[in-house]
C-alpha cells in the first residue's frame, strides 16, 4: 500500500521551501528500488559524512564520481573481460548509477577505493555570511534621528 501526501496546503504558508517539497515528491514517485551496489552513509562528526559502497571487482578506472549542484552521482562500468568461460558468476559486475541528494553547502572532500570498498568523504561548509553571529546592543544615547528620503519637489500650478 502506498501513501501519497499532498503538500499543496504547505505551499500556501511557506516561502523558500520549494526544493524540500520537490525532494519529497520525487522520493514518492520512485517506482523501483535498486539495492545494488550496497552502501552505507556514516556521520563522521557535526559536519562530516562518509558514503561507503561495496564494489568488489571494480577498479579506479571503472568508476566515475561527479557532483552536479546538490546531487552526487557515482557511475560504474567494468570493461569486458575475456578470461575464459564462466561456469558460475556470483560477483556482480554490471554497470550502475547511484545518485545521492546532497544538502546545500555539502562538498566532496576525498574519494578512494580500498579492498573493493569505495569511500567518499563529504563535508558541510557553511559560508561565513550564513553562520550565526552575535549582534551587539548599542546605547540609546548615540542614536540618530531617522533619515528621511526627500521626494521630488513639485511646483504648484
Amino acid at each position: 500500500m502506498r501513501n501519497d501526501f499532498d503538500f499543496a496546503p504547505l505551499y500556501r504558508s511557506s516561502i523558500g521551501f520549494d526544493r524540500v517539497f520537490n525532494l519529497l515528491n520525487a522520493q514518492q514517485r520512485l517506482q523501483t528500488i535498486d539495492t545494488w551496489p550496497p552502501y552505507d552513509i556514516v556521520k563522521m562528526g557535526e559536519n562530516g559524512y562518509r558514503i561507503q559502497m561495496a564494489l568488489a571487482g571494480f577498479a579506479d578506472a571503472d568508476l566515475e564520481i561527479t557532483q552536479e549542484r546538490n546531487v552526487l552521482v557515482v557511475k560504474g562500468q567494468k570493461a569486458d573481460e575475456k578470461d575464459g568461460e564462466y561456469l558460475h558468476r556470483g560477483i556482480a559486475g554490471r554497470a550502475f548509477e547511484r545518485r545521492f541528494e546532497l544538502a546545500d553547502h555539502v562538498k566532496v572532500e576525498n574519494a578512494y577505493l580500498t579492498n573493493g570498498l569505495l569511500s567518499i568523504e563529504l563535508k558541510r561548509e557553511i559560508p561565513e555570511a550564513m553562520k550565526p553571529r552575535k549582534i551587539a546592543i548599542g546605547s540609546s544615547a548615540g542614536t540618530q534621528a531617522p533619515l528621511q528620503i526627500e521626494g521630488e519637489k513639485q511646483a504648484a500650478a
